[in-house]
């Protein structure tokens, strides 16, 4: 078995330590960064996140999977700058105010941190003026936002409406997701999208960028 199937195999069967340390062995030997992180890293995730939306693994397992995930990408990050590796682009991405749920945000992050994407965290429980705050310092050409309860959607319209007021909300794309979001809400707020699941948000930003 290769390295790469190895460290495929580490996020599948949720092994942190051993993605990283498959991840430096793979670096030792010379193979590129970016083919790490396409041929193992996001191999893994993407295998994790089908089981996931087919009831075949839950929560608990996903959690430790996004963990590998993001430990194995921490260790060949720093090559992948050293090599030129330039991101597709930059997301802003957050549980809103009222929020503490970061499930799926965090696969969302995995994913696109897997697909090339340079990702920041806005944690969860963030109100609109950490978005703005944010946006401001980072300059994300993409905003997500998350929300798992019908209680804290309404965050979501307050921060549309605070990054218009701030006038930032012209130079980046909204996105929204979340069990009881639909793309109805998003386009009631002013989003620009709706991903019903981890996969389907990544290839929203990439639509996004892409037009």
């Amino acid at each position: 078995m290769s390295l790469l199937e190895k460290i495929k195999n580490s996020i599948i069967e949720m092994e942190p330590e051993l993605t990283v340390e498959l991840t430096q062995s793979a670096l030792a030997e010379g193979i590129a960064p970016m083919e790490i992180v396409a041929g193992g890293l996001i191999s893994g995730i993407e295998i994790v996140g089908v089981k996931f939306k087919n009831d075949e693994v839950f929560l608990p397992e996903v959690m430790m999977s996004a963990k590998a995930f993001k430990d194995g990408f921490a260790a060949v990050s720093p090559k992948l700058k050293d090599s030129g590796y330039e991101p597709k682009g930059r997301v802003l991405i957050g549980s809103v105010k009222g929020d503490i749920h970061d499930i799926g945000k965090n696969i969302v992050i995995a994913l696109l941190q897997g697909n090339g994407y340079e990702v920041h965290d806005a944690g969860v429980d963030a109100p609109p003026e950490r978005f703005v705050d944010m946006v401001r310092e980072i300059k994300p050409n993409v905003v997500g936002m998350s929300a798992l309860l019908t209680t804290t959607m309404a965050f979501m319209r307050d921060t549309v409406s605070a990054l218009k007021d701030a006038g930032l909300r012209d130079s980046l794309k909204i996105i929204v997701g979340g069990a009881p979001v639909s793309a109805d809400f998003a386009k009631e707020i002013g989003a620009d999208g709706y991903g019903e699941d981890a996969g389907e948000a990544v290839d929203l930003v990439k639509s996004l960028l892409a037009s």
